[in-house]
């Protein structure tokens, strides 16, 4: 039996476990529909020809949780953030752990989504945001949309900057093997609110590591993420998304952004680790004098392989956006970038901005790079660009001729390379923990505070 069929089959199993009365169960049955139909996708879809979905795609996967595993706090706790404090929801290979997290409903709601769900009092509000904006023919979007019960769920109301920063953690334990996780959030930020959020994706172990009996028939999670954002009017977000995943562990992640007039949403995606990553990342300018800032850092090794797709859909005159994506890789590492940017024609007066650079540190590694421009307005300025290159000799050279030893010196082009990416990191507690692990990655003790 295919995965294809195996999920379609499952569907039934999960509906039994699950409210078939609630707000979204006809949009569970008519995802698993329209999924069964179309399938997944292969490297014959134009989207999709660069990553090998294939590799991951194993008939033994399962959606069902056999039982909980408890991890100590000492394992994990550098995956959270240090010195501030945040609301946290965090979940255990896709099961929500109430002994890390701090939740509210006072100012704001920041709580788990199932919960949400299952409660009368929310129905307007899912009833006028939840699966809105998901492409009904993005495979992994509708087999999200068929088997997700569980995730972060944000709602902050209008006028209320939300006073803590919320981290979203989720956490393979490495005691289960062949686990698809189905994490959903659902973000929502009201007229003139203001939040920061930091969604990370973590393993403790992989297969080598795995706790499981025989580890020869270990097969790592794969994380099929889906997470709505719906910015209203003069509303502004923070989003920062940590990949810094186990070499083994694959994920696919679809994010959908909407915004209104007046907005400004900021994400930035730092992916450091994983076999297989693609991230699809969907801005969609629903208002006059919105602006979009997309900006990411990758760096990979080995036969990591990371694909980053995005959609910015200008629908509206007097908007902005900008993109700056970059790129190291070494050893057998792929790298994949593929930019869109959709100007509709009455959207004039907009300002478009997207630029991919790569540096290739491995003889043997790979990038396929595509900066996509379709305009169809005629009064706007808008500018691509890419490049992929190695380091400057000469700029190694001189810092050789300065008494600095060659590791170290193409340690420090190599950071710099990344560095300007994260001037719009506006936590600096975040900034400094990225840093760290773009200097961790690169291999250089950079001497210095960060």
């Amino acid at each position: 039996m295919s995965l294809k069929e195996k999920l379609v089959s499952s569907f039934l199993a999960f509906e039994l476990d699950t409210d078939i009365m609630s707000n979204v169960h006809k949009i569970r049955s008519q995802s698993i529909k329209e999924f069964e139909k179309i399938g997944f996708p292969n490297s014959k879809d134009e989207y999709w020809k660069y990553t090998p979905v294939k590799k991951i795609l194993n008939e033994k996967l399962t959606l069902f949780n056999k039982k909980r595993h408890l991890i100590e706090f000492d394992k994990v706790k550098d995956f959270f953030l240090n010195g501030i404090e945040s609301y946290k929801l965090v979940f255990i290979d896709g099961i929500f752990d109430p002994l890390w997290s701090d939740t509210t409903h006072e100012e704001a709601d920041v709580c788990i989504l199932s919960s949400v769900l299952e409660k009368e009092k929310y129905n307007d509000v899912i009833s006028k945001y939840y699966n809105k904006l998901v492409n009904s023919k993005e495979s992994f979007s509708l087999l999200n949309s068929s088997f997700s019960k569980e995730g972060a769920y944000v709602h902050v109301p209008k006028n209320v900057v939300l006073d803590k920063p919320v981290e979203i953690v989720h956490i393979n334990s490495g005691g289960e093997s062949s686990l698809m996780l189905q994490p959903r959030s659902l973000v929502v930020l009201e007229k003139n609110s203001k939040a920061q959020i930091i969604e990370s994706h973590y393993s403790l172990t992989g297969k080598q590591e795995s706790s499981v009996n025989n580890a020869d028939d270990f097969i790592d999670p794969l994380t099929n993420s889906l997470t709505e954002i719906h910015i209203n009017e003069n509303s502004n977000l923070d989003y920062y998304k940590i990949q810094n995943d186990v070499e083994t562990s694959s994920i696919i992640d679809n994010t959908y952004i909407d915004q209104k007039s007046n907005s400004e949403v900021s994400c930035h995606t730092f992916s450091f680790g994983g076999n297989i990553v693609r991230n699809n990342l969907n801005f969609y300018q629903n208002g006059t004098n919105v602006n979009s800032i997309l900006k990411g850092v990758t760096i990979l090794g080995t036969n990591q392989h990371t694909d980053h797709h995005t959609l910015v859909h200008h629908a509206n005159p007097n908007c902005e956006s900008y993109q700056e994506y970059k790129g190291i890789y070494d050893d057998k590492s792929t790298g994949v970038f593929n930019g869109r940017v959709v100007v509709d024609k009455i959207a004039q007066k907009i300002n478009a901005f997207q630029q991919n650079n790569n540096l290739i540190i491995g003889d043997n590694a790979t990038v396929n790079t595509k900066p996509q421009l379709e305009i169809f307005a005629d009064d706007v300025k808008c500018s691509h660009g890419c490049t992929i290159g190695q380091l400057d000799k000469e700029a190694l050279f001189y810092l050789k001729a300065r008494g600095i030893n060659e590791n170290d010196a193409k340690g420090l082009l190599t950071y710099a390379f990344a560095n300007n990416v994260l001037e719009n990191v506006k936590m600096q507690v975040l900034k400094s923990k990225i840093k760290k692990i773009i200097a961790d990655k690169i291999g250089v003790n950079l001497g210095f505070e960060l």
